[in-house]
């Protein structure tokens, strides 16, 4: 549907190239500049709107497994404040959305990340969501991304293992399973 309209504009911009070539009026070649530029704009265009009708899979992009909540803020607007050495080691942004398995009482609820003090340690939740955890909790904070078919074949998520006081025991690429199942 879309190549007709790319070899078209391709076509095009050819054409003017080589009409830029046999001018000798800089003044004008100058003015053929936009026609260029918005030519191979469209060609970009459409290339991502073909791009954007892949489909892409859902996938876990990062995990902090087995985190303790170290603090309940319910004073707080909400969110998730995580040590800025957790937030690197796996790979979060502040802001980013994650979702939060609190695998003491089985509840899982979404929110998102907000920067807390290096090297302090802290897993607190915040606002509403401090209504679902107790302080000692232990909780799995993850975040997916959408990958395409191409991307799923250098796919490797990001499992950051902590202790119980959220030191980092291991950071790796691999999900491994139960045995028990």
């Amino acid at each position: 549907d879309y190549i007709p309209h790319i070899s078209f504009a391709l076509i095009a911009t050819i054409i003017i190239f080589i009409s830029l070539l046999k001018i000798s009026n800089i003044h004008i070649a100058i003015l053929y500049i936009p026609i260029i530029s918005l030519l191979v704009f469209n060609i970009f265009l459409y290339k991502n709107k073909i791009k954007g009708q892949i489909m892409t899979i859902p996938m876990l992009y990062s995990k902090i497994h087995r985190a303790t909540v170290t603090d309940a803020n319910l004073e707080y607007i909400g969110s998730i404040t995580i040590d800025e050495e957790l937030i690197e080691a796996a790979k979060l942004r502040v802001g980013q959305k994650v979702d939060i398995v609190n695998i003491n009482n089985g509840e899982r609820f979404s929110t998102y990340v907000l920067k807390g003090e290096r090297g302090k340690k802290d897993i607190c939740l915040n606002g509403a969501a401090a209504r679902k955890v107790e302080i000692g909790d232990k909780i799995i904070i993850i975040a997916y991304a959408s990958y395409c078919e191409d991307e799923l074949k250098k796919y490797k998520p990001t499992v950051v293992h902590v202790d119980d006081e959220n030191n980092i025991i291991e950071i790796t690429n691999e999900l491994i399973g139960s045995n028990k199942c």
